[in-house]
């Protein structure tokens, strides 16, 4: 590990002076790319100064040790400092090997993400809507932008599905781990007889996929249009603004109706559908490396019961983690950072316990 830190040190120096070179600054994609990695190392080069700080302190302590001939208080002293010095250099080293990971390189995308009502009918889909208040305002919390990409709501309210980008740095690395089935057990709004029910709602998230990244062939994509329509199937237009978009090969199909405009709703439309194309291939790489899919905190599976929302105790609670917290109107409020920064250390772990083994 000390060669590898010693690269980093020697690379995080280069960087730092190329964004001072008048001909990097004029490069705006070198300068930028340069940013980022210089961004992503800045972490770990911290972490590393820290360390040969201490590991300085260590050494003098024991050198100091190993000469003898010291007073006793002063000897106690040095005794001291050497064990103090020890144990951070443990913690440190640590935190070096879990920067270390490598990272996931969709971390920094904006998301977009999927909710649909499953079991339950229409407390489901109020259940979905419930969702979608939490991550909108999780998402404004951190100054991201959130925008409906396409909806299905229903008469009282709730969402058969909905469909919304989350723009923001590092949207997906805080996003991801709330793919899989929500399970909500409450006494429904539309229950008269107090009984509690268990409904559930399907989440996935899935990273924005830049054009660059995804070539997509005209000619492999079917294109209708047709009359939006709201809750009850009443039309909200006249005209044939609803897109729906097919892709042949591979036969995923999006729509949004959400905007007036049919050139809106196409342009939406394709959003999804980039996301939603390169999930799939992502999908298919993670299949292929079993090391990676073992240390994973379900990041991927769509059909992973992973969380409980339950309104008589005021309990939520996390399945993967075994995480139980019972402050589930904060948590509902947008307040997501106690169990996302529990499950990111999770994944962490996981994932530091595979690669060491």
């Amino acid at each position: 590990m000390v060669d590898k830190l010693k690269l980093i040190e020697e690379r995080y120096n280069e960087i730092n002076e190329k964004l001072a070179d008048p001909a990097v600054i004029n490069n705006a994609d070198l300068y930028k790319d340069l940013m980022k990695e210089y961004k992503n190392l800045t972490p770990i080069f911290e972490k590393i100064k820290e360390y040969n700080a201490v590991k300085k302190s260590f050494d003098e302590a024991e050198e100091l040790l190993n000469a003898g001939g010291l007073e006793k208080d002063f000897k106690e002293m040095v005794q001291a400092e050497y064990e103090e010095s020890k144990e951070k250099l443990e913690v440190i080293s640590e935190e070096i090997k879990i920067l270390l990971l490598p990272k996931d390189p969709n971390d920094d995308k904006s998301v977009i993400v999927e909710i649909r009502g499953g079991a339950g009918g229409e407390e489901a889909a109020l259940f979905a809507n419930s969702l979608f208040r939490m991550y909108t305002m999780y998402a404004e919390s951190k100054g991201w932008k959130v925008e409906v990409l396409n909806s299905n709501e229903t008469e009282l309210g709730g969402f058969k599905e909905i469909s919304f980008s989350i723009e923001g740095e590092g949207a997906y690395s805080r996003f991801k781990y709330e793919s899989g089935v929500h399970r909500v057990q409450r006494v429904p709004e539309t229950e008269s007889q107090g009984r509690i029910h268990t409904s559930t709602v399907t989440v996935a998230v899935l990273a924005e996929a830049d054009e660059v990244e995804l070539n997509i062939n005209p000619t492999d994509l079917k294109i209708d249009y047709f009359r939006a329509s709201g809750a009850g199937g009443q039309h909200v237009n006249k005209t044939e603004s609803a897109v729906r978009i097919t892709h042949l090969p591979t036969g995923v199909v999006v729509e949004c109706q959400d905007e007036r405009s049919q050139y809106k709703n196409k342009d939406k439309a394709m959003k999804i559908l980039r996301s939603k194309l390169y999930d799939a291939l992502q999908q298919e790489q993670n299949e292929k490396i079993a090391s990676e899919r073992k240390s994973q905190v379900g990041t991927g599976n769509r059909s992973e019961r992973i969380r409980t929302y339950n309104y008589p105790e005021g309990r939520i609670t996390d399945h993967r983690i075994g995480l139980t917290i019972y402050r589930l109107e904060y948590i509902l409020d947008g307040n997501l950072d106690e169990v996302i920064d529990a499950l990111a250390t999770a994944d962490k772990a996981a994932k530091l316990s595979a690669q060491e083994e």
